[in-house]
């Protein structure tokens, strides 16, 4: 998972660049980096850290230019390298490409391949590049912009949230089915901004129009944006991840609160899996939401038995899982007199290797709780994400090779359950169809290599009869 931003305007972009990818920053804090175009020169500049670590005033001023983009790095395919830093940026046949990228290819290998095999050299392991390779090649071959996307989308499979600039020029594209979400505001003063959720228009202050539909691509200029249906699918599959804990929850998802989700998924969990508890309390951040609504459903008052440290980092998607150990106690400190002598019902969102788990139950034990029933706003993942999230394996995964009890047991709770995949999807809004619950069920939207496949029927529009404007 990885948050982009681009933006076109009537005045320097990368001061908003900077504040939008700031919104974003919990979809990624590997790296970062923006790319500004100004009178046919590509600025730019991308580090490691946050956004406020990599950026300056005085460098923000040097990226000059009134269209830009913008990455922060979560770190899926291609590892944690340097030249793997997005945005990339390439010259070829006098033009200018930029690119980011949020999602996951699954067949990066054979299009790598296919591509030296005709004389492309690769400076990356990431398949962002392969993207950038299949748009560069076709437009070396006269193709239109739209043909280079459309021939993109049906070369590439899996998850992706593409927004590019090509001499100067904004475009944004979205898979057929909508995996990863993407968003369209307007500027009050003129321009447009494409990001990954709408809390990044939110912090630029710009209005949100609509999601980039699944399968679409847009050109965005100052004053106008111009919409390309690139391909339709049967239905979507938006990713029951962003739901549960990847999105902000002040963003608005595919025209759902994401807040809303989550506090309905608590308030449905309790009359799931009631407890005999004295306080219901988050594991803040993300259990928040589910901790209001589970407290409202079943009475128990809603109390903070952990306080959360604002300057430290998301443990789940920090690179490596000593860090993630190490994070445990540094993020979180429990209230005393909260949990003292109490019954706690502890509310996360999910539970993935269990390790952060047992960690903030051994916690909240150490400082006085007589239990600690744990609810959980997901059902258990038993599955590997191909499309984006960092559990590519299930042996990694503590609810693959353990019963619910069995979890229950290695994480040290008094009591555990999940919501229902029912529940859940209740708590959505949208059918399970129009879902990717593959982390979930083990049975994924698109065709993966040993693993059972839900189809969705994905058709492709022709360009040719439908030209770019």
């Amino acid at each position: 998972m990885c948050g982009i931003a681009g933006i076109v305007a009537n005045s320097e972009v990368s001061g908003s660049l900077y504040w939008a990818l700031y919104a974003l920053q919990h979809r990624g804090q590997e790296s970062g980096g923006i790319s500004t175009y100004d009178n046919g020169i590509v600025h730019k500049y991308k580090g490691y850290g946050l956004v406020s670590e990599i950026f300056t005033s005085s460098i923000l001023e040097k990226l000059s230019g009134k269209t830009g983009l913008g990455h922060v790095r979560y770190p899926t395919t291609g590892g944690s390298k340097p030249e793997n830093i997005q945005p990339f940026n390439f010259l070829f046949r006098g033009h200018s490409l930029s690119i980011v990228h949020n999602g996951n290819l699954v067949n990066t290998d054979e299009l790598r391949y296919e591509y030296e095999g005709r004389g492309h050299i690769f400076s990356t392991t990431s398949d962002t590049e392969v993207i950038a390779a299949i748009l560069a090649n076709e437009i070396i071959h006269g193709h239109t912009v739209v043909e280079a996307i459309s021939f993109c989308m049906r070369s590439i499979r899996g998850s992706y949230a593409v927004i590019f600039m090509l001499d100067g020029v904004l475009y944004a594209f979205r898979d057929p089915l909508g995996i990863k979400p993407l968003c369209l505001g307007e500027f009050e003063n003129g321009g447009h901004i494409v990001a990954s959720e709408s809390v990044a228009l939110d912090a630029v202050g710009a209005k949100l129009i609509r999601d980039v539909a699944p399968g679409e691509s847009i050109r965005l200029m100052a004053d106008k944006v111009y919409p390309h249906q690139i391909m339709t699918a049967k239905s979507p599959a938006h990713c029951v991840f962003e739901y549960i804990y990847f999105a902000r929850a002040d963003s608005v998802i595919d025209g759902i609160s994401v807040y809303k989700v989550r506090q309905k998924t608590g308030f449905l969990l309790a009359g799931e899996s009631p407890a005999h508890a004295d306080i219901v309390s988050p594991v803040p951040d993300s259990g928040t939401a589910a901790a209001t609504g589970y407290a409202a459903a079943s009475g128990i008052p809603f109390r903070e038995a952990l306080i959360k440290n604002r300057y430290t980092g998301r443990t789940f998607i920090m690179p490596t899982q000593a860090k993630r150990e190490m994070a445990v106690r540094m993020k979180l400190n429990p209230v005393r007199g909260h949990i003292t002598g109490k019954s706690v019902v502890l509310v996360d969102d999910s539970i993935v290797r269990g390790t952060t788990s047992r960690r903030i139950i051994a916690l909240v034990r150490e400082f006085g709780a007589s239990q600690v029933h744990l609810r959980v706003a997901s059902p258990p993942i038993i599955a590997p994400c191909y499309l984006g999230t960092d559990f590519p394996t299930r042996e990694e995964l503590i609810s693959h090779h353990k019963s619910v009890e069995g979890v229950r047991e290695a994480i040290g709770a008094t009591s555990l359950a999940h919501i229902s995949l029912d529940g859940l999807v209740k708590a959505i809004g949208l059918p399970c169809s129009h879902l990717c619950t593959g982390c979930l069920t083990g049975k994924y939207p698109l065709a993966i290599d040993g693993e059972d496949e839900d189809p969705r029927g994905i058709e492709m529009i022709d360009p040719y009869k439908n030209p770019e404007p």
